[in-house]
């Protein structure tokens, strides 16, 4: 279905995401103490603590809970996620080699702060979201709010806010109220970075998509075959032509928008695509709608 140099550019999404993101870790977060969440978070906590291996702390989290991830959700923690989250240590160890680990600046002077979150907060970002645009992930914690997501009411923005709220706080406690406060700009400098990068995509985790296509077996197959989604045949007419034109409806994570389209016009340049924000998404494979059922906001709609 997928070419093999669509296939090469995933991996090269991933590899220079991965790259990205490590080098804001090297040389602006880890050494201006900030911890915006995530296993890096955890990981410049306890180097600054312990003084244990940045890259190696964030290997020896990292592959557990993979393994976890694929206990709990299966083959959609595959390959390319492993990939992403070993990607990250890898080059942590490499620029830390490199660059060492006090940064490029100098933090007897404030403003130095402020750059580290500006610059810190936009690289990673732009790193994290090619990472996405290739449908992986770099895992770690994200891994654990999905988890969360899926056992309980909570739903997966907040659980990733909680998550990484919690490591803020605990940063809190080493490197104080001003650099914990500061590592919350960074993780919203973060956030709107990947958006950006991600197909201009929102802050829900879920988009609905409607396809229009001549083609609708073949992408449906890719959507259940290669995304491991449901998908549904609505029977629609042409108001113009008054002929019957089947519409596949679906809905599939984020991460994964950008291979389901580039997949799409592989099989058929001519497809129309309506791309919807999605807030809930109750069912099989996300959200147990046992878990929601009373919810009055939910019921309600």
């Amino acid at each position: 279905m997928r070419t093999s140099s669509h296939i090469a550019i995933d991996y090269l999404y991933i590899t220079a995401g991965s790259a990205a993101t490590a080098l804001a870790i090297t040389l602006f977060l880890n050494p201006a103490q900030l911890a915006p969440g995530g296993v890096s978070g955890i990981s410049t906590i306890l180097f600054h603590t312990l003084g244990w291996d940045l890259g190696t702390s964030m290997m020896a989290m990292t592959i557990p809970i993979f393994l976890i991830g694929m206990r709990v959700f299966g083959k959609q923690y595959g390959f390319r996620t492993l990939i992403g989250s070993v990607l990250l240590s890898v080059f942590t160890w490499i620029w830390t080699f490199i660059f060492g680990s006090e940064g490029i600046l100098d933090y007897s002077k404030e403003m130095s702060l402020w750059l580290s979150a500006l610059y810190g907060g936009v690289i990673s970002g732009i790193g994290m979201g090619l990472v996405m645009k290739s449908g992986s992930n770099t895992g770690g914690t994200d891994i654990i709010a999905q988890i969360i997501a899926r056992y309980t009411p909570i739903t997966l923005g907040t659980s990733l806010f909680i998550v990484d709220a919690a490591i803020i706080a605990v940063s809190a406690v080493f490197f104080g109220i001003g650099t914990a406060l500061t590592a919350m700009t960074v993780a919203y400098i973060a956030g709107a970075a990947i958006n950006k990068v991600v197909l201009s995509m929102g802050t829900n985790y879920a988009k609905t998509v409607y396809i229009i296509s001549d083609k609708e077996d073949e992408i449906g197959k890719y959507i259940m075959e290669e995304l491991e989604r449901g998908a549904t045949v609505i029977d629609a007419e042409g108001c113009y032509t008054e002929e019957p034109r089947p519409m596949l409806m679906t809905v599939v994570p984020n991460q994964d928008i950008a291979r389901l389209v580039r997949a799409i016009h592989a099989i058929d340049p001519g497809a129309f695509l309506i791309i919807q924000e999605t807030v809930h998404v109750l069912g099989e494979g996300y959200t147990p709608i046992r878990k929601l059922a009373g919810d009055s906001d939910v019921t309600q709609r």
